[in-house]
């Protein structure tokens, strides 16, 4: 019998993610075709015998002995539980050039992309299911490792594999080495004033990191109810700050918020199809620039 081989992404995880540890098959209807096949691994890290870069030998125990005062009051940190995710493709290949032909060609980010979001699905469900609202979503750049492979059905299942590879969790880091070095302080200055309470914090602004989220995820429908909220509450408070210079976005915004308040209803009516994810990304990333104008200034 020819063996059968299925290839597979497999990102670690240095936290629990909250579904327990089995195998879930995910299909869009219940007749419909499989489409992934998701294995998690809860894995306990406990300590090892000795710290990262530790020496040995009479150099490490002088060093340990200078260092026994300072540690004798910090506590040791308490064991971590990470997770092992392994996203499946159910459809098998027949031979090895053709797994191998797939891994040659497999572009990392896009991988990385399909499969994140594929485990997000599941990690979706989760929170629903269990109705707790701290679960939350993972990105690639959180993982401790990612992997792509191949290997026979029942060892994929568990996590192993004939073949795999690392893949790197930062890809397209260098096209966007300027762009991070311009915005890099941004952040910190932004939070040093909200921990000092300098700053204003917008009801839109929590809004539109959901519906974001929600887009990005694959949820157009909870995205367009989000963002129809954001873009409500960001025309008042945005208009509130009397600035001049966000006078010009507003309107912008203003005109966009019928069409997404019409996506919202459509979402909310079920009867209006597929909302239209070009026209929610455009408002989106208009309300998000106008975000980001607002936060230039050091608000």
């Amino acid at each position: 019998m020819p063996q059968r081989l299925f290839v597979f992404l497999q990102l670690e995880f240095p936290w629990d993610l909250g579904p327990s540890a089995g195998r879930y098959l995910l299909r869009d209807a219940p007749d419909g075709e499989p489409e992934h096949v998701v294995v998690i691994d809860a894995l306990d890290a406990g300590h090892a015998g000795a710290r990262p870069g530790e020496r040995h030998g009479p150099a490490g125990i002088l060093a340990r002995r200078l260092g026994q005062a300072a540690r004798a009051a910090s506590p040791e940190p308490a064991p971590v539980r990470t997770t092992r995710v392994t996203v499946i493709d159910p459809v098998s290949l027949a031979a090895e050039h053709q797994a191998r032909a797939w891994l040659d060609g497999l572009d990392p980010e896009r991988e990385l992309a399909a499969g994140v979001r594929t485990i997000n699905r599941v990690l979706h469900y989760h929170r629903l299911a269990t109705a707790d609202p701290y679960l939350h979503e993972v990105a690639p750049g959180q993982a401790l490792v990612a992997r792509a492979g191949w290997g026979e059905g029942e060892q994929v299942s568990l996590g192993r594999w004939l073949h795999a590879r690392e893949l790197p969790l930062r890809p397209g880091r260098g096209r966007r080495r300027r762009r991070e070095r311009s915005w890099a302080l941004r952040p910190q200055e932004r939070l040093a004033a909200l921990m000092g309470g300098r700053g204003r914090i917008l009801l839109c602004e929590e809004l539109v990191l959901r519906a974001r989220l929600d887009l990005d995820q694959g949820r157009p429908a909870h995205a367009a109810v989000g963002l129809e909220r954001a873009m409500t509450a960001a025309s008042s408070e945005l208009r509130a700050e009397g600035r001049q210079d966000l006078l010009l976005r507003v309107a912008e915004l203003d005109q966009l918020h019928e069409g997404v308040a019409a996506q919202a209803s459509a979402a909310i009516d079920g009867g209006g199809g597929a909302p239209d994810e070009e026209l929610l990304a455009h408002a989106l990333g208009r309300l998000e620039a106008a975000l980001r104008a607002r936060t230039a200034t050091g608000v």
